[in-house]
């Protein structure tokens, strides 16, 4: 059979995703559509060659140039496509031809085809959708082999009755790929070549046409518009999940645990409800992240807790527990066994082992050293309207409840900032600073202030009346 080529159709425009990107590249589970079908091609094939056209730049940028890459300036079908590819390919040998939106084949299902090949000239892989609608219908001959392709437009009505459908996925014989495809014709209801073309061509040379069914259905579906789109990531969710979940994962609803391709996480770690887990985000053991948990490209140590928090482009340590409510933006790294409380925002921070930022806190651009104590509403102002600034607070310190260290500024070890403070100064060690101005007690201002004084006289005067 010789060295095995393949070669990926993604040159498609796409119509019906209704949108600038290109088909190819819409994201499922975190990766380019394109990016699944490259994956299973290259663990059977030698070499790949990618057809592109619509947003052909983009793809390449988007893909890289691991692979070869052939350009169809007008797109005129899925034969013509095919015929941008033949320079880059051997003169002999076997060839997968894919389409570049089928994310659901597997290297498996490759393997399939391969083998049902055998020495046919072509093998077509087909399926038996609940709806045919849409696909070209598969012709049999009383031996099982295939006669012919019909599209739907081309379809007699009883033609359209036929529930087996091509998925676009073939292999055939380089050698007689490289005589018939010359042959074909645009004439069709689309005014296209059609790939399907070349198999009655080869027929009628005497020439075997087989078939390999692929009995899941989904598998072999491309993805045309979002619908479709959606329902192969309900699908590549649970392939996700299911291979989380055997190797000691904890998932209480996998239906609702959101989680991409690549993400990496050790056993006995609990995911709870409505938890997004995105990007190259690592996981240790024992963690427990949810329920309502945001993970994007994060790096969680071993013991974390996560609760209804978002965490993004960080390093959460060992032991750490985040939340609820919390929001960690990237450049984070929060130290082993540090609490991060509801309503704290940390930017762009260093936070050192055991320290507590428990509630309604601000943090930006500050590095704080361990078991330092962050009271509620403390500020760490980082901008002067102009600039960025940093700040560092250092070892034992404790910063009192509503708080503003306006940055520049460290704040020494054991050092300690009075509540309702706003510090402009560097602090000195062990040192206590206190910004408060002295406290008034007016008698009576009060209820004149809110106005009590003045409902109360015009109450008696009316009651006089």
């Amino acid at each position: 059979m010789g060295e095995l080529q393949a070669v990926i159709l993604a040159a498609g425009e796409g119509k019906r995703m209704r949108s600038a990107l290109p088909k190819v590249l819409h994201p499922l589970c975190g990766r380019p559509l394109l990016s699944y079908i490259l994956d299973s091609a290259a663990a059977v094939a030698k070499d790949l060659v990618i057809v592109i056209g619509r947003g052909a730049d983009q793809v390449r940028e988007t893909i890289g140039e691991r692979w070869s890459y052939a350009v169809q300036e007008k797109q005129l079908g899925t034969g013509h496509a095919l015929m941008q590819a033949l320079p880059y390919l051997p003169e002999e040998g076997c060839l997968l031809v894919l389409c570049g939106d089928t994310p659901l084949l597997e290297k498996g299902d490759l393997e399939r085809l391969l083998r049902a090949h055998g020495d046919s000239a072509a093998t077509v892989m087909t399926a038996v959708p609940p709806d045919p609608t849409g696909y070209g219908r598969v012709i049999r001959g009383q031996d099982g082999s295939v006669l012919r392709i019909v599209e739907e437009g081309d379809a007699s009505p009883a033609e359209r009755d036929i529930g087996e459908i091509n998925s676009g996925t073939y292999c055939f014989d380089l050698k007689l790929l490289r005589k018939f495809l010359p042959l074909l014709s645009p004439k069709n209801i689309q005014q296209e070549y059609y790939l399907t073309d070349v198999l009655p061509l080869m027929r009628e040379q005497g020439y075997l046409i087989g078939a390999c069914l692929n009995e899941c259905w989904p598998a072999a579906q491309g993805i045309n518009d979002r619908c479709q789109l959606a329902e192969a990531a309900a699908i590549m969710r649970g392939r996700i999940n299911r291979a989380l979940m055997e190797q000691g994962v904890a998932m209480l609803d996998p239906s609702s645990t959101y989680i991409d391709y690549g993400v990496r996480i050790e056993a006995e770690t609990v995911l709870l409800p409505q938890t997004l887990i995105e990007g190259e985000t690592t996981i240790g053991s024992g963690c427990r992240i949810g329920p309502g948990a945001h993970l994007l490209s994060a790096q969680i140590g071993d013991g974390v807790v996560i609760r209804q928090s978002v965490v993004a482009e960080s390093v959460i340590e060992s032991g750490a527990t985040v939340g609820p409510f919390a929001n960690i933006r990237p450049g984070c790294r929060i130290g082993p066994q540090v609490r991060i409380g509801d309503f704290v925002e940390v930017k762009n921070s260093t936070i050192g082992a055991k320290s507590k930022l428990p509630h309604h806190s601000y943090a930006g651009d500050v590095d704080i050293e361990g078991e330092v104590n962050i009271g509620a509403g403390v500020i760490v102002a980082n901008f002067d309207g102009r600039r960025k600034h940093r700040s560092l607070i250092r070892e034992g310190a404790f910063i009192g409840c509503n708080s503003n260290l306006i940055s520049p500024v460290e704040i020494g070890a054991g050092a300690f900032v009075a509540a309702g403070s706003t510090v402009t100064d560097d602090v000195p060690a062990g040192a206590l600073a206190i910004t408060r101005s002295e406290q008034k007690n007016c008698a009576g201002l009060g209820k004149r202030m809110l106005g009590k004084e003045e409902r109360q006289e015009k109450k008696e005067s009316a009651e006089k009346e």
